[in-house]
C-alpha cells in the first residue's frame, strides 16, 4: 500500500509506502514506490502512529448487553486506536490466567486493534487478598498491567505488596484513587453545585490523599505506580512532586476532564455521572497544563458502555460511566491543539507513545511513523466540525457526553499492521 501526501504529525507531506505489515519507506510526496501497491491519496489528512488506549472496559465477558470485545475494538478503530488495554472488572473478574487469556484471545479473533487484558490487583476485586499476579503474568496474554479500577485498593498494606510482587517482572499498579471512607454515596463533585442539586459530594481531597500516599508507596518500594482518570488540579501537583523526586509515577487523563465541567450536572442528566466526577473549570485548566507539561503522561478514555436503562434513570440510581473510544481524538484536538497547548507530535506522545510504553507495549505500538516501524497507523482530517451522532458510533452503548455537541475532526482510515481496519470508502477515489 501506498498512502500518499499525508502530513506525519502535522507537518510536511510525505508517502508513506507499507509493506508486509511495516513502514517499508517514507518519501518526499510523489516519490513512494508505488509500482503494485494500492495508493491511497492522503492529501490534507494528518498521519499519526496507532492510538492506544491504556484503560478501556470492553465489559465482555458477562456485560455483553453493554459491550463485547468484538464491539468494542471495532469502536476503538473507528477513534484511531490500534491497542487497547482492557479493564479487569468483568463477571467473571479477571482475576485469573485463563479469564486474561479468553480476553486475550476474543481480541485476537475480532481482529480490529490489539487487546491487552488488564490483570485485577485483588480476587474479585475484593480488596482483602492479592489476586494471581504471576499466572496472569506468564500467561499466554502477558499482563504487566493490574488494577482494580472502579475500585480503590485502599488498604496501604495490601497496595504495597502488590508493588512489591509485580516488580519482579517489570510491571505496574494503576490504582483508582478514591478514599472509600471520603465517598460514601458520593454524586458530583463537592462543593457549590452539589449544594445545589442536594446531592453526596465527592471531595477532591477523597481522590488526592491516595494520590500521594501511592506515590509515597511506589518510592518506597521502588515499583511503578500508574494513576488512572486524575481529575484534580491538587492531584496534578501532587504527580509533578512526585516525578520531581524521579519516582516511578506515571498518571492519565480522560478527554472528557480535559472538557467538561460539574456544571453539566446541574441538570440532572446521568450521562454526566462519572467516576471521578466532572470538576471545576479550574481544574480542568490545571489538568490540560498537566498533560501539556509531561506532568500526566498520556490520554485514556475510560471508556465505560452501559445499556440505555442503566442511565436513563434518577440520577442516584444511574450507573457512572461514559463511552469515549470514538470521540477521544477529536476531543483531544478541541481541548488541547485547538487551544495550542499540544501540536500533533505532541498528540502521537500522549496517545500512542506514551500509553504503549507504560501499558509495556512499546516496539510493537507507539512507534514513531518512520521506516522499520510497526504499519500501525490513523489518517486524520483536522478540517471538519461537525455534530457528534451515537447512532453512528459502532459500540453497542450510546451513553456518551458529547451527543449533539459540535467537534472538529474526523478518523478516515485506521491501520492494524499495514491492514486497514477503517478505510473511509471515499478515500481511495480522492
Amino acid at each position: 500500500m501506498l498512502i500518499r501526501g499525508a502530513r506525519v504529525l502535522g507537518r510536511a507531506a510525505a508517502d508513506i509506502v507499507i509493506g508486509d505489515g511495516v513502514i517499508t519507506e517514507l518519501a518526499e510526496p510523489g516519490r513512494g514506490t508505488a509500482a503494485g501497491r494500492q495508493v491511497i491519496d492522503a492529501t490534507g489528512l494528518i498521519a499519526l502512529p496507532g492510538l492506544v488506549d491504556l484503560h478501556a472496559h470492553l465489559r465482555e465477558p458477562g456485560r455483553e448487553d453493554a459491550e463485547t470485545i468484538a464491539s468494542g475494538t471495532s469502536a476503538a478503530a473507528l477513534g484511531g486506536f490500534t491497542a487497547v488495554h482492557a479493564m479487569a472488572n468483568t463477571e467473571p473478574v479477571a482475576d485469573t490466567a485463563g479469564v486474561v487469556e479468553q480476553v486475550w484471545r476474543l481480541g485476537r479473533e475480532a481482529g480490529h486493534c490489539d487487546v491487552q487484558p488488564v490483570g485485577a490487583v485483588t480476587a474479585g476485586l475484593g480488596g482483602t487478598r492479592l489476586a494471581e499476579l504471576g499466572a496472569m503474568a506468564d500467561s499466554a496474554a502477558r499482563v504487566r498491567v493490574f488494577s482494580d479500577d472502579g475500585r480503590c485498593v485502599a488498604d496501604p498494606a495490601l497496595m504495597r505488596r502488590a508493588l512489591e510482587y509485580v516488580k519482579a517482572f517489570g510491571g505496574v499498579i494503576a490504582q483508582h484513587a478514591q478514599e472509600p471512607g471520603l465517598t460514601r454515596e458520593a454524586q458530583v463533585n463537592e462543593g457549590v453545585i452539589s449544594a445545589r442539586l442536594g446531592l453526596a459530594g465527592w471531595p477532591a481531597v477523597a481522590e488526592e490523599a491516595i494520590v500521594a500516599r501511592d506515590c509515597l508507596l511506589a518510592a518506597h518500594v521502588g515499583s511503578a505506580l500508574h494513576v488512572c482518570h486524575v481529575s484534580t488540579a491538587g492531584s496534578v501537583e501532587i504527580i509533578r512532586w512526585a516525578k520531581s523526586k524521579g519516582w516511578r509515577v506515571t498518571a492519565e487523563v480522560t478527554p472528557h476532564h480535559l472538557l467538561l465541567t460539574e456544571d453539566l450536572a446541574a441538570g440532572y442528566d446521568p450521562v454526566y455521572k462519572v467516576n471521578p466526577p466532572l470538576r471545576t473549570a479550574t481544574d480542568v485548566a490545571a489538568l490540560r497544563a498537566g498533560l501539556a507539561d509531561g506532568t500526566i503522561d498520556c490520554v485514556a478514555t475510560d471508556h465505560a458502555p452501559h445499556p440505555a436503562e442503566a442511565k436513563e434513570t434518577e440520577w442516584a440510581a444511574a450507573a457512572f460511566g461514559m463511552t469515549g473510544l470514538e470521540t477521544a481524538l477529536r476531543v483531544v484536538h478541541e481541548a488541547m491543539v485547538s487551544s495550542g497547548l499540544l501540536d500533533w507530535a505532541g498528540v502521537a506522545d500522549r496517545m500512542s507513545a506514551r500509553p504503549a510504553a507504560i501499558g509495556r507495549i512499546g516496539g510493537r505500538h507507539g512507534c514513531p511513523v518512520a521506516a522499520g516501524s510497526p504499519a500501525n497507523l490513523v489518517l486524520y482530517d483536522p478540517a471538519p466540525l461537525r455534530l457528534v451522532d451515537p447512532a453512528a458510533h459502532a459500540s453497542r452503548s450510546r451513553n456518551t457526553p458529547f451527543a449533539g455537541m459540535k467537534l472538529p475532526g474526523q478518523v478516515i482510515a485506521t491501520f492494524l499492521r499495514g491492514r486497514p481496519t477503517v478505510l473511509d470508502g471515499k478515500l481511495a477515489g480522492r
